[in-house]
């Protein structure tokens, strides 16, 4: 089945869904997989702003396997072109073969010699931080009557089936600072990328202290200062500023109460506007005792389907989102994360046909 796999790979390495620009349509990729998914009802939905979905099912599954098409952008490191499957004895090379396209390749092989009843949600705009595909399916299929009982999503695991991983969440901060010459001793307090800059360093701080915390092999608090821009010139103070920084929690971790304490680590007349732009939980979702439950729902389904549960992960993943609606979600694919956005990305070969495998003896289950 190696062979199919990587056939269907190629085609679908070779559509362009980068992600930003945004300007995924309707047809192209999803006219080649309704092409492929014989016997399979499909529906497709433009969300708008390039998040489309496509939804096969075939029979009456209890399993919904879930994947994202669009990928990040290309960089100018790629020895090739992107959009062209390259082969080793090992690998293969091209965007979005290891996150994700290598496990739509899987599924799309597994499911034309498995005649097993299955459903498949393909996605678009995973990359772009903004879930609608997801939530219009949630909302077409409340879970108090929902047909599926778990999801798996394909995202790159080393086929192993990965229960819990971090939240995360995007702030963008406007700093206000008053404009004038650079000379004055003022300029310490009035500029507005000062005040950016020391709240930056509080709270590398705090993030710091929470080195301590723990959850399923997973320690801290992730953290990351995106971008600082702002100010016009050397000798003029800079009147305003913008930063944005996104962090990733703990489960254990309070969303909220984080945005709290990262709201208030510079004086409240030094903001202006604090956003929180976009916000994924944690998987499992839920309180503490939920969340422990899930969990524990997340391996009883792993042991079911004999999948290997491997560790906790650092990424976020759309699983968090079918958790907090109230399915039984576990993350499980083909590849490396740490292959994921890189330049000449790749998935192995091996990880490759054992997921066909996984997958088609999944979807005999």
């Amino acid at each position: 089945m190696l062979r199919a796999t990587l056939d269907h790979l190629r085609a679908l390495v070779a559509f362009d869904t980068r992600n930003p620009p945004r300007a995924i349509g309707s047809g192209g990729i999803f006219d080649y997989l309704r092409a492929n998914l014989p016997g399979f009802d499909c529906t497709v939905t433009d969300h708008g702003a390039g998040a489309v979905s496509l939804y096969a099912v075939r029979g009456q599954p209890k399993l919904l396997f879930n994947v994202h098409l669009d990928t990040v952008p290309d960089s100018p490191h790629w020895s090739a072109s992107p959009f062209e499957l390259r082969m080793t004895d090992d690998r293969a090379i091209g965007l979005g073969a290891c996150d994700i396209k290598g496990a739509a390749a899987c599924l799309l092989a597994a499911a034309q010699v498995a005649a097993g009843d299955a459903a498949f949600l393909f996605t678009t705009d995973e990359e772009a931080n903004d879930a609608r595909c997801i939530a219009a399916f949630l909302k077409r299929f409340p879970i108090d009557d929902s047909r599926f009982a778990a999801v798996i999503v394909a995202e790159p695991t080393r086929g192993e089936a990965v229960l819990a991983h971090r939240g995360i969440s995007s702030v963008r901060m406007q700093f206000r600072g008053v404009a004038g010459h650079a000379s004055g001793a003022q300029a310490l307090q009035a500029s507005a990328l000062h005040q950016a800059v020391r709240w930056g360093g509080a709270a590398l701080d705090f993030v710091e202290s929470q080195s301590h915390q723990r959850f399923g092999g997973l320690t801290g608090l992730r953290f990351n200062i995106g971008r600082i821009e702002g100010g016009i010139k050397a000798n003029m103070i800079a009147p305003s500023a913008e930063l944005r920084f996104g962090f990733r929690p703990l489960p254990t971790m309070s969303i909220e109460a984080l945005h709290e304490r990262f709201a208030t680590l510079a004086a409240a007349e030094a903001i202006e506007h604090y956003e929180e732009t976009f916000r994924g939980p944690p998987l499992p979702a839920g309180d503490v005792a939920e969340a422990e439950r899930r969990r524990l729902d997340a391996r009883d389904l792993a042991d079911d389907l004999a999948l290997p549960i491997g560790n906790a992960v650092d990424f976020w993943t759309e699983a968090s989102l079918f958790s907090a609606a109230g399915l039984t979600a576990i993350v499980h694919g083909p590849g490396d994360i740490a292959q994921a956005h890189a330049a000449d990305e790749w998935v192995s070969l091996d990880q490759l046909a054992a997921a066909a495998a996984t997958y088609q003896r999944l979807l005999e289950h």
